[in-house]
């Protein structure tokens, strides 16, 4: 079956925004208009079909992204048909930025969303900066200006000041605050206004003669910012001749598509405001075929190959999220770059090296289904039930393998102990905890071998607390958890060098190992990494395997108190061995002494999770909240104001360790009579100050 819409006619864009900025609202409102659905779901309410489970529901939060595909034909430029737009909307909690990180991988566009009484707020920037790394082309929508305290300008100046000073309008609304009726649309110079945000179209309508100059100079800096990039459009514009609509409209789409501007729009995102946005997404964001072709990499010749967004290509497919489904399994949810794949054919996966048959394929709107039997370049598509394939892995034509470039995660920040409340739950724990790793790569669980402990970790309190709530309501798993710990880590200051001999003489065979290992600090984040500078056979090449084993594990077990260690050199450079006696297992156990012994020599220390908070506070509680914070060791960077007269605030940017934030929320709430509001994120991991230091390691030794 011949594809229902050509590739220049599909746009995979994503909405991303602070917590509570409106992006699933604005989705709703697009679902709403396209006549997905016969009314708009209301978030607080818990109505929302993007926010389809439980948890989102309930605490009126998105949790999960959640992928839908819509069409549009513009309604208000020239008529260039009927297009597919498939939109995944994103959490804008920092708990589950996973969840954003890996759809932008797959995208070509975004949408970002922004309060208008906060303008850009943490997570803004820290979603701006991600689809920054993907070289995401975006436009701007800044929500709820219709709301007291909302104010599309002062917003505005926000992104051009904290994002990129290539935002520019390419409307501004008419009225203010609940007076707010609609926009007048830059490239036209005409209104477009509603009487009602339920309303089913916008009428068009003249400038009124108050907004005219204002509207007059928003437009001229808009064709000064876009005519740059096109040498025609700047001498006609210098020599003074009108630039036409079809010419603005393109002039806007390329710089775009460049990433050196970044249209900005503004409006109740309730309701149909919301069609001048998809009337950008189509005029202004890219298709498939308008972002550069993906390179991966050949696994047999290590070489790059180039995968071209067309049917007759070999199909090549990103899995970039799994889910699990209550009534057909595990999902896989993959972007395909290039090839087509027909239901019931087989794949391979490269990041495995294992074929799988792909039995059915489904487009997903939130949590319904349907199902297809073929996907094209650019689409965006499940396969039920594949079974080794994980986040990030490439699937493949099994005769033209290919590796496309993985998807990095954060590391957890955060662990607390868990236990079935029953020993018919054991069984059943192991199970939830293993699927619901496979659906989030920033969720770990280890076992505590000195405990006999199940221990979970993850990016924040919210995000085991609906982990833990998972395992309950999708899985009927009981479990007690303990209190929450920081996931602190180990590392070394200096450099020193150590020596790991294992001799056991027993009746028969004996055990031999011995090997002289240097440690060396490596930079804040630069991971570990293992020389081998044996020459001349003075360990045999079969035992270096295992000295590396052994390290890895020493590594893993930490020295000082059972943290990982990370950020070091390790270098094998000596040692020898028994023509009898030599084993791996000796080896290994040489190594692991070696290392442990280097390390100590090389000023062990211990390192901490610092998180970035900011904390909005009505002025008369502004000491309060700073002297809390310098009690947790934090340290205050800036405070600044936002809004005006009776809604005029405090916003305090700090910098504190993430052992003292436990229970912060409540402080905070009894500290400021409940009208303040915090965010807080990983920012990087710093040394723990001695004293304290000291107190962790012995706490954990008992």
């Amino acid at each position: 079956m011949p594809r229902q819409f050509t590739i220049e006619k599909i746009r995979n864009i994503g909405t991303i925004a602070h917590i509570d900025a409106g992006k699933t609202t604005v989705t709703e409102g697009i679902l709403y208009l396209t006549g997905k659905t016969h009314k708009i779901g209301a978030v607080h309410e818990g109505e929302t079909q993007m926010d389809w489970m439980d948890q989102e529901k309930e605490r009126g939060i998105t949790i999960t992204a959640a992928a839908t595909s819509c069409f549009w034909k513009v309604r208000h430029y020239q008529d260039v048909g009927e297009h597919q737009i498939n939109i995944i909307d994103t959490p804008g909690h920092i708990d589950f930025t996973v969840e954003v990180q890996r759809s932008l991988r797959v995208l070509d566009g975004a949408v970002v969303i922004f309060d208008g009484k906060m303008g850009v707020e943490p997570q803004s920037e820290t979603v701006w900066h991600q689809a920054d790394k993907y070289n995401i082309p975006r436009l701007c929508f800044i929500n709820k200006i219709n709301q007291t305290g909302g104010d599309f300008y002062k917003s505005l100046n926000s992104i051009k000041e904290r994002l990129s000073s290539d935002a520019c309008p390419v409307q501004i609304p008419v009225g203010f605050e609940k007076d707010i009726i609609g926009v007048v649309d830059l490239v036209k110079m005409k209104t477009y206004t509603y009487s009602d945000f339920h309303d089913k179209e916008l009428k068009e309508g003249e400038i009124p003669p108050d907004l005219k100059e204002k509207a007059e100079k928003f437009r001229k800096e808009l064709i000064e910012k876009v005519v740059e990039i096109d040498n025609d459009l700047t001498e006609k514009y210098l020599e003074g001749h009108e630039i036409s609509e079809a010419e603005l409209v393109s002039a806007i789409r390329k710089n775009t598509l460049t990433g050196k501007f970044f249209p900005v729009m503004g409006g109740d995102g309730r309701g149909v405001i919301v069609e001048t946005i998809l009337d950008a997404v189509i005029n202004y964001l890219p298709s498939p075929t308008d972002v550069p072709d993906i390179v991966g990499i050949d696994p047999k010749t290590e070489k790059p190959v180039t995968k071209k967004a067309q049917n007759d290509e070999s199909f090549s497919a990103l899995a970039f999220k799994i889910a699990t489904d209550p009534f057909v399994g595990s999902l896989t949810f993959f972007r395909v770059y290039s090839g087509i794949l027909k239901a019931g054919s087989y794949v391979l996966n490269t990041a495995t090296g294992n074929k799988e048959r792909i039995g059915r394929i489904v487009r997903m709107h939130a949590n319904d289904r349907a199902e297809i039997q073929e996907v094209y370049p650019g689409d965006i598509a499940a396969a039920v039930g594949l079974k080794n394939t994980g986040t990030g892995d490439t699937i493949c034509d099994p005769g033209h393998p290919v590796i496309l470039e993985k998807i990095e995660f954060p590391e957890p920040v955060i662990s607390i102990a868990i236990e079935p409340k029953t020993k018919a739950d054991q069984e059943k724990m192991g199970i939830a905890l293993r699927r619901l790793a496979e659906e989030d790569p920033t969720f770990r669980i280890k076992g505590d071998q000195e405990t006999g402990e199940t221990i979970i970790s993850g990016m924040g309190e919210l995000h085991l607390e609906i982990i833990v709530d998972r395992m309950l309501r999708e899985f009927k798993v009981e479990a007690n958890i303990g209190r929450p710990q920081v996931a602190y880590k180990e590392t070394i200051k200096g450099k020193a060098e150590a020596e790991g001999k294992y001799i056991r003489q027993t009746g028969g065979h004996g055990q031999y190992g011995h090997v002289w290992l240097k440690v060396e600090a490596r930079a804040r984040g630069e991971g570990f990494e293992f020389l081998n500078e044996i020459k001349g056979g003075i360990i045999p090449q079969e035992f270096i395997p295992a000295i590396k084993k052994g390290v890895q594990e020493a590594i893993d077990k930490g020295v000082l108190a059972g943290y990982p260690l990370v950020d070091l050199q390790v270098v094998l450079y000596d040692g020898s061995f028994h023509e009898v006696d030599s084993s791996e297992i000796a080896f290994k156990i040489a190594a692991s002494m070696a290392l442990q012994e280097a390390t100590r020599r090389a000023k062990l220390c211990l390192l901490e999770p610092v998180m970035k908070l900011q904390v909005i506070t009505p002025e008369q509680f502004m000491g309060d909240v700073i002297g809390d914070i310098n009690s947790k060791r934090g340290q205050i960077e800036d405070i600044e104001e936002r809004g005006q007269d009776l809604y005029r605030v405090k916003v305090i940017n700090a910098k504190v360790s993430l052992a003292e934030m436990f229970g912060y929320a409540t402080s905070l709430r009894s500290m400021t009579q409940g009208r303040a509001t915090f965010t807080m994120e990983f920012n990087h991991y710093a040394e723990v100050p001695n004293n304290i230091a000291q107190q962790i390691v012995e706490g954990k030794r008992k």
